[in-house]
Parts: C-alpha cells; structure tokens; sequence
C-alpha cells in the first residue's frame, strides 16, 4: 500500500492572484479538489497534504472534498504546514516527522494536475517497485515544454537531472522531455536525500527535483518513466492554461452528456460543471450555466440564460429564459420562469407554476400551486392548488427578525396583497386586491381592506 504527498503550499505567482493557485476553480471545484480525488483512488494508507499560503482555505478544500468521496475514511488526512515557502524539497523536509511513521513507497503529486489520472499513479508505483528504484518519476514530451523543468539524459540516455527552467541555460530550455512533479519514492532514501539538498539555484530554494540526481549521486536506483499523454499531465501554471483546460473539460462533459441522451443545441455556448448530471430526453438550450452538483431529471427543458447551481429538478419540469436558481429543489412537471428567482432552500412542488418575475426564498410551494406574475414568497409555506396574484409580497423582515406567513390548501390571493408575517391564512380563503394582511384569517373566508378584515365566510 502506497501513501500520497499532495504538494499545495505555494501561491502560484505566474497566477497574477492573491489566492492560493489550488484555490482556484475549475469546471466548479477547486485545483486541489481533482488532486484529492485521484490520490484516494489509490487508496492510500496515509495522504498528506502540504499546505502553507492560504493554509486554512487549502485544508477546508481538501476536507469537503476528502468527505465527500466514497471510502475516503479508510486512508488518513495529515495535513503539514510548511511555514515559510521555500521550494518542494523543503515541503519534503517540512513533513519529516509524518514521513518518519510511513512505511511504504511515497507517490507525490502537485496540487494543480487535475487531468491526471490514479491509473497513471498506479502503474507509476508497479514500476518503482518493481524494479526496486530509490525514485522512480513521470516525464513527458512537450511541445512548449515553457515553464517546466527539463530532463538532462547523460550519453547512454539514462537521466542524469532535471534542471529547471529558470536555471536552465539557453541550450537545456530546447530540451522537449520535461519533469511534470508526478514521482514514487522509496520513503527512507527520500528523506536521506532531502537533508542533503542545497538551494543553490536561481530561487534560492530547495528543490524535489534535485532528489533523484542526488540519489544518482549515492549509488541509488533512479527510473524516467516517459509518458504518452502529454494533457493528463499538464499543470496549471496560469490563468491561460486555466482556461484552455476549462474549455477542454467543457466540451468533454457536453459530449458525454449528449452521449448519454440529452440534447444540447448549441454545446460550444453551454456551460456544465463537471458534477452535474442531467437525465436522458432532456433539452438544453444556448447560454445555459448549470453548476455545483446539480441534477436534472429527464425529459426536463432548460431555456437560455438560465443559471442554475446545486439544483435539484425533477422528471418533466421546464425552466424557461433567464432564470437563475440556487441551492433549491423543483419537483416534477413544475414550470419556472421566465425570470424567475429561486434560491435559499426553496421546494417548488409537483405542476408548481412560477411565472415572470416572482422571486421564492427559502419557501416551501405546494402541488399545483401558481404564482405567475410579479411576486415576492419569502420564509413561507404555501399549500395545494393555490393562487397568488400579481404584485403580492410575503413581508417576512420586521427589521429585527425574519416570520414565517403560511398559506393553506386552495386559497386566492388577491394581485397586490400584503401578507405582514407572522400570519396565518386559512384554508379556502380569499383576498381582495390591495389587501395589508396583518392578522391570521380563518378558513373559508373573504378578506378585505387595509388593514385587512374578515367580510364574510365563503362557506
């Protein structure tokens, strides 16, 4: 059984950021975030992760991400902080005391290789030990092989070093095979080598790189392995390669998903998280954005400049233009917009309709309940088959605190009512248009007026 090193510490300056490189997001989740997830594929024993600059953030991503996996509990987080940033070698020598309980081969990866792949991993540590190497690492042909640290071979085409790019001499740079920071290392003759490094380089840092040269050095077995795939291996280096690996997962999840069943009538303008799944007969139209982990069920229709985030929507329901939805579920057979917005919590039940310009916070709508034009339902909770008019607003915030209005079975609201919360309105009841609802109205009743009052039963 391996262990897993994620390198994660740095700042990434070529990202022209104030945040953390790992921090930043692709196809909806963090850098480190596909780190994570590749190395418990591996299901390592132990999996560390370095972390320094923006060290609280970096470990809050990697628990959402490390919980949210299936059988992560089997492997062990550590995290180790690297106080001052001076290069991977030193990360190596920051995590000495942790590096000390392991056993196994060490894989260490950077924290912004997210095509890479735990396949890759696994035949990489079959390879070292195999072949009883000290080190055995990853390199790649390029053809810009910018920013890389490129591999020096000696006359008989055995790996003498890696120098780095901005050591490297006008010569080196030409060399096309690069380190791509992807290695298995025999843990012990690690830790020997990095007391040995020195930051005689350009940066003044202590460089991993160095390790298999120094290893060389004392007699040790040292394995390149060339790899055939230049773009699992790619890092993120900036915010270029950041959007050209956006763009490439992009059109990979678009393709999947017409794959699987779904229309999308214009893929190249659409805009699907990596998480997202979307049930077969469903419709996609342009300038669609679906993000977080979403689910649309199928046979749904999603019209354009719509936005949707961590969504959940049922068979059959429609979400028309330009309607922008978060963090709320919509049953089956329900229609939403256009313009409409949903968000915080909200249910939409079964043959819900919410029509043009109505805004739903945090509320909980009942089967085959309407509100088709101009509405505010906030903190509320409204039955079956009920009608709200044009212009009505649930007045949840008192100032101070937010109330709850609740609106039972088969009740009509009148356009423009005011339901003043906390406030209950009965079943059957009925509302005049303009009403200040301020008090609760008992079932089968007429209420009218500002403030409102009870005219008459219905029943």
């Amino acid at each position: 059984m391996t262990d897993v090193m994620i390198m994660a510490a740095g700042l990434g300056t070529r990202m022209k950021s104030s945040q953390a490189k790992v921090l930043h997001r692709l196809g909806g989740r963090p850098l480190i975030a596909y780190s994570v997830k590749t190395a418990l594929e591996l299901h390592p024993k132990n999996l560390l992760v370095v972390v320094g600059y923006q060290a609280a953030d970096v470990e809050k991503a990697v628990k959402e991400e490390f919980n949210a996996q299936k059988g992560a509990s089997t492997s062990h987080l550590i995290f180790v902080l690297q106080k001052e940033q001076r290069g991977t070698g030193h990360a190596v020598l920051s995590a000495k005391e942790d590096l000390a309980e392991t056993t196994g081969p060490l894989v260490v990866i950077a924290g912004d290789g997210p095509m890479l792949k735990s396949a890759t991993l696994a035949r990489l540590a079959q390879t070292h030990i195999r072949d009883g190497n000290a080190a055995t690492f990853l390199s790649v042909l390029m053809d810009d092989p910018t920013g890389y640290g490129r591999i020096v071979r000696d006359a008989g085409g055995q790996f003498a070093r890696t120098v780095e790019e901005k050591d490297a001499t006008e010569s080196v740079r030409k060399i096309r095979e690069v380190n791509v920071s992807v290695y298995c290392f025999d843990t012990r003759s690690l830790l020997d080598a990095a007391d040995r490094l020195t930051p005689n380089n350009v940066q003044g840092e202590y460089y991993l790189t160095d390790v298999p040269q120094v290893l060389l050095e004392a007699g040790k077995k040292v394995g390149a392995v060339l790899h055939d795939n230049p773009e699992e291996l790619m890092g993120i280096n900036t915010r270029v390669d950041l959007a050209a690996l956006e763009r490439r997962l992009r059109e990979q999840k678009v393709n999947d998903l017409m794959l699987s069943g779904v229309t999308m009538i214009d893929p190249a303008t659409t805009y699907i998280d990596q998480e997202v799944e979307i049930g077969r007969d469903s419709i996609v139209h342009p300038q669609v954005i679906i993000q977080g982990k979403s689910t649309i069920g199928e046979g749904c229709t999603v019209q354009s400049w719509t936005r949707l985030k961590d969504v959940q929507v049922g068979d059959a329901a429609t979400i028309k233009n330009c309607s922008v939805i978060e963090d709320s579920n919509i049953a089956s057979g329900a229609s939403v917009g256009p313009f409409a917005r949903i968000r915080m919590q909200a249910e939409i039940g079964e043959d819900v309709v919410i029509g043009n310009f109505v805004e739903v916070k945090k509320s909980k709508i009942g089967r085959r309940t309407k509100a088709q034009h101009l509405a505010y339902l906030g903190d509320a909770t409204l039955g079956e088959n009920v009608n709200i008019g044009a212009g009505t607003i649930t007045c949840n915030f008192d100032g101070e605190r937010k109330h709850q209005t609740i609106i039972e079975d088969n009740v009509k609201i009148g356009s423009d009512t005011m339901l003043v919360a906390p406030v209950r309105i009965g079943h059957g009841v009925k509302t005049g248009a303009g009403s200040v609802v301020t008090k609760d109205i008992p079932p089968d009743s007429l209420a009218v007026g500002v403030p409102a009052v009870v005219k008459k039963k219905l029943r």
